[in-house]
């Protein structure tokens, strides 16, 4: 059975709050970044699926993100899947 490297990016839906990315936005202009706004922070999750394709592999990942990876009431998610190659 062939195995997938799944990639799940996660970030906050709009509009919701984002603590972090609200930090790094106030302390970059100390570090002489003044050019810079709209900042987000969010996070990637990177893992390896065994699955007969990339399809199931896909949909495999993208219930483990409503179930866990992620928080579907406040984040939005992207999964990319490619295929190992050995």
């Amino acid at each position: 059975m062939p195995t997938f490297e799944a990639r799940v990016d996660v970030a906050h839906l709009p509009g919701i709050a984002d603590p972090a990315g609200a930090t790094v936005e106030r302390s970059l202009p100390a570090l002489g970044y003044t050019n810079v706004s709209q900042v987000h922070m969010g996070k990637t999750v990177r893992l390896h699926v065994d699955a007969p394709d990339a399809a199931s592999a896909q949909l495999q990942v993208e219930e483990m993100c409503e179930k866990l990876l992620a928080n579907p009431v406040i984040e939005s998610y992207t999964v990319t899947v490619s295929e190992l190659v050995a």
